[in-house]
């Protein structure tokens, strides 16, 4: 009986991951498109991508390695971009934190904005459901995900080794991190982040190595926060 609950619990995941494959595969192809013309090849684009697995960071990563900045710094750049994940991750150790070690740390390297989003929403939906169903249903949640994001940029790289250089398309890299970002813009905070950031980004440009960006982005992150707890403190006012 316990197996089949757990069965049904992974194609319940399953079922509410799928529609985000609608979302991750023409952003899946236009990163392994954008790697190929930044100078990677198709091996690399795939390394790329299974090694990091996280889809805003891989852009900002590419858009960095376009630039010329040192290894160092996209590192580190990547690193703050996916600063979000170690969120993710305090928020499902209450539920996922008892299972073993293999598991969490397979979890953890799954763990992307909509596998998070399936599975916390399900925890609070059911808090009596037990580890090994927490766990299996975090991993129905993304597998319909994983599969198609590696195809869709094997599909994308072998396209971009296919598009000649006269199309100059290193244009269109900004362009599509813009559009990843605009949703995000959901509260007030997340505006006030982005602006400030944007602001510093500007007031830094000057600055070797693209270091200005990690600067743009800390200032973004503290201003974020602040205005965050301002506008909590005048709800509670209310």
């Amino acid at each position: 009986m316990a197996t089949s609950t757990s069965k049904s619990y992974y194609w319940q995941g399953f079922r509410d991951g799928t529609p985000f494959i609608f979302v991750a595969v023409p952003f899946g192809t236009l990163f392994g498109v954008f790697a190929t013309e930044a100078g990677l090849s198709i091996l690399q684009t795939m390394v790329f991508t299974a090694a990091v697995f996280a889809g805003a960071a891989q852009f900002a990563s590419l858009q960095l390695l376009q630039d010329g900045t040192p290894t160092a710094i996209i590192l580190v750049s990547a690193l703050a971009v996916n600063l979000r994940m170690a969120m993710y991750s305090a928020s499902l150790t209450p539920y996922l934190g008892a299972a073993p070690l293999w598991q969490r740390a397979f979890a953890a390297y799954l763990t992307v904005d909509q596998s998070y989003a399936c599975s916390i929403v399900q925890f609070e939906k059911e808090p009596d459901m037990s580890v090994p169903q927490r766990m299996t249903y975090f991993m129905g949640s993304v597998s319909p995900l994983v599969p198609m994001w590696v195809l869709a940029t094997f599909i994308g790289a072998y396209l971009g080794t296919q598009i000649p250089d006269s199309w100059a398309l290193d244009f269109a890299l900004p362009i599509t991190f813009l559009a990843m970002i605009g949703p995000m813009m959901r509260t007030p905070a997340h505006v006030v982040a982005a602006l400030v950031a944007i602001v510093v980004s500007l007031l830094c440009v000057a600055i070797p190595y693209n270091l200005g960006l990690l600067i743009a982005g800390c200032a973004g992150m503290m201003a974020g926060a602040q205005a965050e707890v301002m506008l909590e403190r005048r709800k509670v006012a209310l």
